[in-house]
């Protein structure tokens, strides 16, 4: 959280926070009212991408072809008048395709050759990674500079991204041949992996409708890029309770085996747990939401709905597990049944001891 300077006005610093807040709440209706000229439902993961955006984080979508991926995250880009890439990678996809290369020109007044760089698509403010699975672990090294240090290095030179920078990848579940699996520490930079499902009856029948017709959709521009930086840095002062973060803590610390206070099923059917990156975005994560829901402060209702996006690519179920149709979900279902909401249950709980003592 930023610190006041001594001479500035705290009750000045309220009202700008509470007009931000405001803002922001004001500003995911018009976003919402926007998308819903071109996408048809999907609300669930609308409002997981905003929470992911105004934390400064990247997301990893999962789903089928045909479910409007694509048009979802260009239609967000320019509800916020954001620059759009997308990048189709593919198994020849190189590293300086995604971040440009240096080119030597004559410079036609003096005759002199000269080294320019010449931008790849990373250098915009919204990335779609288009089947991120598909290329080499070279070229998705690349990216994960980009998404982790928010710049690139061609030759000995860095340079930076824009800011805001958001990651969007999409992976298909169904085709596996020919793919390179992202390695877990990339999906470890992924703040959330969001899961694109199909359309309710009603939902395609409208599709079916807009789509087979004559439309004119006009997108109006709602946030700046530079106001999407101040709602950002306004996220990270959301206050939190201690009780909401050994909360979070105790999601995540649950789900290391051989870890003090896991519980059985975890011993049983996870091989690998998450890591502290999870506390950190299920953290960000609820103090977005609460603003985006118009309130000042975290709940554990905010970290209990961001506990599968957060948690589902983090924790890695066994060959036990997997045989018997277990998910990852499944297993933060279990998590989220069996550990106490309240602060004086929690305390009291004699696994949790365990855990807040390790």
């Amino acid at each position: 959280m930023t610190q006041e300077s001594p001479s500035s006005d705290p009750h000045a610093a309220h009202v700008s926070q509470s007009d931000a807040i405001r803002k922001l709440g004001a500003a995911r209706e018009k976003i919402l009212a926007q998308l819903s000229q071109v996408i048809v439902g999907q609300q669930q993961v609308i409002e997981e991408l905003l929470i992911c955006l105004f934390s400064q984080g990247h997301c990893l979508l999962e789903g089928v072809p045909g479910l409007a991926k694509t048009l979802l995250v260009s239609t967000l880009a320019r509800t916020m008048n954001l620059s759009f890439s997308r990048i189709q990678f593919t198994p020849d996809l190189m590293p300086a395709d995604i971040t440009g290369t240096e080119i030597i020109e004559e410079n036609r007044t003096t005759g002199a050759r000269e080294r320019r760089f010449l931008e790849g698509p990373l250098f915009s403010h919204v990335i779609l990674a288009d089947e991120i699975n598909r290329t080499p672990p070279k070229t998705q090294a690349a990216l994960l500079e980009a998404m982790q240090e928010r710049q690139v290095t061609v030759g000995r030179v860095r340079h930076p991204l824009s800011d805001p920078f958001f990651v969007l990848a999409t992976q298909n579940p169904i085709e596996q041949e020919g793919t390179y699996p992202l390695p877990e520490a990339q999906q470890d930079r992924f703040m959330f992996k969001v899961f694109v499902n199909y359309p309710s009856f009603l939902e395609e029948f409208e599709v079916a409708r807009r789509t087979t017709t004559v439309k004119s959709d006009h997108v109006v521009p709602v946030l700046s890029a530079h106001e999407i930086i101040e709602l950002q840095r306004i996220v990270r002062e959301v206050p939190v309770t201690d009780h909401v973060i050994r909360y979070a803590l105790s999601l995540v610390r649950q789900t290391r085996i051989n870890s003090a206070g896991a519980p059985d099923f975890v011993q049983e059917m996870v091989n690998w747990g998450a890591g502290p990156r999870a506390v950190q975005f299920l953290i960000l994560g609820g103090k977005a939401r609460a603003l985006l829901y118009g309130r000042t402060h975290v709940s554990t209702d905010d970290i209990r709905a961001l506990a599968k996006p957060v948690l589902r690519h983090r924790v890695v179920v066994n060959f036990a597990a997997e045989s018997d149709g277990v998910t990852t979900d499944n297993i933060i279902e279990r998590l989220l049944e069996s550990t106490p909401t309240k602060e004086d249950e929690l305390l009291s709980d004699a696994r949790f001891k365990k855990i807040f003592a390790s």
